[in-house]
């Protein structure tokens, strides 16, 4: 008789799932959005070639992954400042 299990047989790929977006180091982040955006091009577009040693892979996904977490971060900002106060309400900023 096999005794059955309710506990997941791997649980490490849901923790990973979990596991928060690396972050940059304030001293290593771009100045623009469009900095950061385009060196995260530059990274998917080698990570795309299939040339990189799974070291540096690894370490480009992290630092894309971080990119991207930054550009999020910036595109929510500017996404906050574009609302207007209407009637005592935010509502998105609609230019008629």
């Amino acid at each position: 008789m096999v005794k059955s299990s309710s506990a997941p047989a791997n649980p490490a790929p849901a923790a990973a799932a979990m596991a928060p977006l690396p972050t940059i180091p304030p001293e290593t982040l771009p100045e623009t959005y469009e900095a950061a955006l385009s060196e995260l091009e530059r990274l998917v577009g080698a990570m795309e070639a299939g040339q990189l040693p799974l070291d540096r892979l690894l370490d480009t996904y992290r630092r894309g992954a971080a990119l991207l977490n930054f550009c999020r971060g910036r595109l929510e900002s500017v996404e906050q400042q574009v609302k207007v106060l209407e009637d005592g309400q935010l509502k998105p900023w609609n230019p008629t």
